[in-house]
């Protein structure tokens, strides 16, 4: 088992430097073809966010599709997958920050009747979520 840190990802998915880029694509080709095991964590996944949105800067648009293509490398273990993937939809649909859009989902999955927060817009906002419902906002 090898465990992939957050640059990894980042110098796969920007191309640079570019061996670097060829090195961490190699791994991954191995491990898709299961000549490897690699495992990654929910921190690795909430760090590329930050640093494709604070340190690169991209468009959210971007980012959620680095997101989307870290969730899909189904030969990474990675741990709760399935509530990392409706939050990356949330975040990419919504005015939601990652992390934000991730706590609303875990709260749901939880069946939490209440999101308690001071922030009077996510307060909102939570409430259609929280039931279930798909958020447009």
């Amino acid at each position: 088992m090898k465990f992939i840190d957050t640059n990894y990802f980042l110098r796969f998915f920007l191309g640079e430097p570019y061996d670097q880029h060829q090195e961490a694509k190699a791994l991954f080709q191995k491990a898709a073809r299961g000549e490897t095991e690699l495992a990654t964590s929910m921190v690795v996944f909430f760090e590329v966010y930050w640093v494709t949105s604070s340190f690169y800067r991209l468009e959210k648009k971007k980012i959620a599709a680095f997101l989307q293509n870290i969730l899909r490398m189904e030969f990474i273990k990675l741990e709760n997958r399935v509530l990392l993937t409706e939050a990356a939809v949330l975040f990419e649909k919504t005015s939601f920050d990652l992390e934000d859009a991730y706590n609303l989902i875990y709260a749901r999955s939880l069946r939490a009747k209440d999101f308690l927060t001071f922030d009077a817009k996510l307060k909102k906002k939570s409430v259609s979520i929280l039931r279930g419902a798909k958020h447009q906002g």
